[in-house]
């Protein structure tokens, strides 16, 4: 949603509800998704599900103590190395995806991209609206991502592709295997 916003497609009233839905399901829902994923064992899951969750509420908090002048000294740097940090934690998370399947690939990379963005756009509006719409892009493979693995795994087969690697955990069988 922050993205329309940030795209210049809907008006600067949609920020409330943005932040309304960034702290709730952006971030305590997905923080309770990265706490199940660790119980299943999936450390990549928990860990991106976890820190994502952890950013839209602390980018929500963040938001809204500044609109209350909260953070008065606040600058543009702030947000620049804000968005750089998780841009970089998202690189080395793309990294381990190449491992996973081709769609979060696609996803990971783009947010890479986006968090690249988001951070000159701090400097720059048309940088900054062209990071709207690459988070738009961002969003939607990552919305295609999630259904099809949902789909897949529910209906047993594939019915939407999200492009396979290898698994790990086959190779880390060849490994013990080998001499």
């Amino acid at each position: 949603l922050l993205n329309f916003e940030n795209a210049g497609i809907s008006e600067k009233t949609l920020l409330n509800l943005v932040l309304s839905h960034g702290l709730f399901y952006g971030g305590a829902a997905q923080f309770a998704a990265g706490m199940w994923e660790f119980a299943t064992g999936n450390t990549f899951g928990a860990s991106a599900f976890t820190s994502y969750g952890a950013f839209w509420i602390s980018l929500a908090a963040f938001i809204w103590a500044h609109q209350a002048d909260l953070f008065a000294g606040a600058q543009e740097i702030d947000m620049f190395i804000y968005f750089m940090v998780w841009g970089a934690l998202s690189a080395l998370l793309w990294v381990i995806t190449f491992r996973i399947n081709k769609a979060l690939v696609v996803v990971f990379g783009s947010l890479v991209l986006l968090f690249l963005l988001l951070a000159i756009g701090e400097y720059s509006t048309g940088v900054h609206k062209a990071a709207g719409y690459v988070g738009l892009f961002c969003g939607g493979s990552a919305i295609y991502t999630g259904y099809a693995t949902l789909l897949n795994e529910t209906w047993k087969g594939t019915f939407l592709p999200i492009g396979p690697y290898a698994s790990p955990s086959s190779d880390a069988a060849e490994l013990k295997a080998e001499p």
